[in-house]
Formats: C-alpha cells, structure tokens, sequence
C-alpha cells in the first residue's frame, strides 16, 4: 500500500469522516547517492555547529526565526502545533461547482482519497452524490506546511483530490485551433475569421 501523504477527517456541513490521501502519481526521476571514490561506501550528512565547529546530533536541533542579522526566536514543535490551522487535521468542503468549470490546467498534483476502513458509508455517500451530480467540491487542507485549495472529483476507482495552482501568470487563451482536418505534416495553427 502506498504512503499516506495526509490523514484527517473530510468535512462538510455537519458530515464529518476520516479519510488519507495517497500520491497517484510519482516522477521517475533518477536518484544518485554520493559516494566516497576511494571505496565506495555511502557519505554521511553531519549537522555542524559554526560556532563551536563540530558536529552536532540531531535531538540539539531547534528551529529558530531571525528576526535581525545573527538574532533568532525559537520556536518549538509544540508551539507550531498549537497554531496550526484547522486545516492541518481537517480538509474543510466550502462549496460545489460543476465538473467541467474548474479547468484542469489549474491542477498541480493529484491524490487518492481513501476512507478509514471503519467508516466508509459517508465515503460512499459523497462518491455516489458527486457521480450522479456530476459535481466536484472545492476544499482546503494543509498539507506540508502550507494550506492548499483542492478539487475533489470522481474517477472509476474512488474519489481525486487535486492541488489547484493559485498561480496568475498562466498565458492567455487565443482564438487559435489547430487545423485537423489535414495530414499531421500539413496542420497548421490559424485564427478563426471574424
């Protein structure tokens, strides 16, 4: 079974389950490890203190804020946990929109959602409600330390959340199409005539 990327409960008016979300697409990329040329064996990442110059374990690690050149508030775990947003265990439904409105050049990256095994009637209420509507919902959750805008669609296999993009620099459509009507080498692009 995949890695659970998110776990929380899906929410909408007073409907409230638990749900995880699972990658559904991975980048192949190619992975090297550095190595040591004389004999092979994998390098070791040290953390390394500047002001003492030696190596430091990882549990003397905090995370700090500077707020000016070399002055820094730290700031615990417990303390981020405590300001987190309601988003960060719960992905909040805030409306519906039909399918074919949302266009998909604004989806970033997409993932399974799955229901918790021991509830997973209002997962199948919510499927069953979106295919026949044909209806998608608009929801936010954080997830990686940033709170995301996401589309919950339908698909064979279950329910898709994916990622919108909120960037605004995407270039503008034309009135442009592509002529098919000829062989591949001949199609060229064209506007329509006014």
């Amino acid at each position: 079974m995949p890695a659970t990327v998110w776990k929380g409960f899906l929410s909408f008016g007073l409907v409230s389950f638990p749900v995880r979300l699972f990658a559904a697409a991975r980048s192949d990329h190619i992975h090297f490890h550095m190595l040591h040329r004389k004999d092979l064996s994998r390098i070791k990442e040290v953390w390394f203190c500047a002001e003492e110059n030696k190596p430091v374990d990882r549990s003397d690690i905090v995370k700090g804020y500077e707020t000016s050149k070399g002055e820094y508030v730290v700031v615990e775990d417990e303390e981020l946990k405590k300001i987190a947003p309601a988003t960060a265990s719960t992905m909040e439904i805030l409306q519906f929109v039909r399918e074919k409105e949302v266009d998909p050049i604004y989806f970033e990256t997409s993932y399974y959602m799955a229901p918790d095994e021991t509830v997973s009637k209002p997962y199948k209420l919510l499927y069953h409600a979106l295919t026949e509507s044909e209806y998608s919902a608009i929801a936010k959750v954080t997830m990686h330390g940033r709170e995301h805008t996401v589309l919950i669609r339908t698909a064979p296999t279950g329910l898709l959340a994916h990622t919108l993009s909120t960037r605004t620099n995407y270039a503008p459509r034309t009135n442009r199409t592509l002529n098919w009507n000829k062989r591949p080498r001949e199609r060229s692009w064209h506007s329509p005539r006014a």
